[in-house]
């Protein structure tokens, strides 16, 4: 099973950037699809983006217009772009793989550890 790694989160003020990035262990070309996730204090884990093998992207409205995923398949990395941070963004920021096996017909994902990501007012 592949293996994320995410890095670079930390601690930015409010309208900052950063970018974050998603390293897997083996070729995430037939990776279905990559995502990024991420979970406040006493909340649950939501959807922040995703991108499809074939490029598509899908956002949370919270972060449309601000965030960008692009998955570089030549370097088995993922990256976040966050522009125009708010305090509201504050939270542990996860990678996702999906994969779906037309042979076994089931879904397989590996999540990442992890990366903090904190906004300051």
């Amino acid at each position: 099973q592949v293996q994320l790694a995410e890095s670079g989160g930390g601690l930015v003020q409010a309208g900052g950037s950063l970018r974050l990035s998603c390293a897997a262990s083996e070729s995430i070309f037939s990776i279905n699809s990559m995502g990024w996730y991420r979970q406040a204090p006493g909340k649950q884990r939501e959807l922040v983006a995703t991108v499809t093998s074939g490029g598509s992207t899908n956002y949370a409205d919270s972060v449309t217009g601000r965030f960008t995923i692009a998955r570089d398949n030549a370097k088995n990395t993922v990256y976040l772009q966050m522009n125009s941070l708010k305090p509201e963004d504050t939270a542990v920021y996860y990678c996702r793989a999906y994969k779906y096996s037309s042979i076994t017909f089931r879904g397989s994902e590996a999540w990442g550890q992890g990366t903090q990501v904190t906004v300051s007012s």
